[in-house]
């Protein structure tokens, strides 16, 4: 099947008529599939049994400002670039605000999930922490498990309501640090690895500016 006009747009309704711009990461969840509209700055929905696609989260246009979210269609975001999605729950890689995010699919609220919007390499609790532009998102049991691009590192976060989750690093070491360098995670350089994805014991990365 093809979702999509195959032409640049924002507009939702069946697969022939839709239209996405850029769309980048996606999740399965049944019978929807969440797809990330990077250009659009929009998370959309594919209703597979009813062939149909609806915007779930943004407004279309790019939010200019960091902001704490609210009413997920009310809400204008910013480069959303890769999503998981757990109990109810769709986690986003939102890259331009340097930040995840959360979208509660059974009240339609969206907000920050981990970071403080300052671009950097900062590991702590995960309001707190700081990050530079997360694109791709994985779960790994009860962690969520991220590409770091501009940081050239993946990390991790709790995936918990508390304040207090931690983010933590695996690979990388500073805000411009990169390389490509096998060995030991404290040693180990990727260069502006981009996706993510775990088959539940290991994870596989796409190490993009190394090719």
């Amino acid at each position: 099947q093809v979702i999509g006009s195959g032409e640049p747009g924002f507009t939702d309704g069946s697969f022939d008529e839709a239209a996405f711009n850029q769309p980048q990461g996606m999740a399965f969840d049944g019978d929807s599939l969440y797809i990330a509209d990077a250009e659009n700055h929009t998370i959309r929905r594919v209703d597979l049994s009813a062939k149909t696609v609806e915007t779930v989260a943004g407004t279309g246009e790019q939010s200019l400002y960091r902001h704490q979210g609210g009413e997920a269609l009310k809400m204008p975001i910013n480069s959303p670039y890769d999503i998981a999605v757990a109990d109810e729950t769709l986690y986003i890689a939102m890259a331009g605000f340097h930040q995840l995010w959360s979208l509660d699919l059974s009240t339609m609220q969206v907000s920050p999930y981990a970071g403080d919007g300052g671009e950097d390499i900062q590991d702590g609790p995960r309001l707190s922490a700081r990050l530079a532009q997360s694109y791709g998102i994985t779960l790994l049991g009860e962690v969520l498990i991220f590409a770091d691009s501009e940081t050239s590192s993946i990390r991790t976060v709790d995936r918990i309501t508390i304040a207090d989750g931690q983010v933590r690093t695996l690979i990388g070491t500073g805000l411009f640090d990169f390389g490509d360098e096998d060995g030991p995670f404290s040693t180990a350089q990727l260069q502006h690895v981009q996706g993510i994805a775990s088959d539940g014991m290991r994870l596989f990365i796409t190490d993009t500016y190394n090719h």
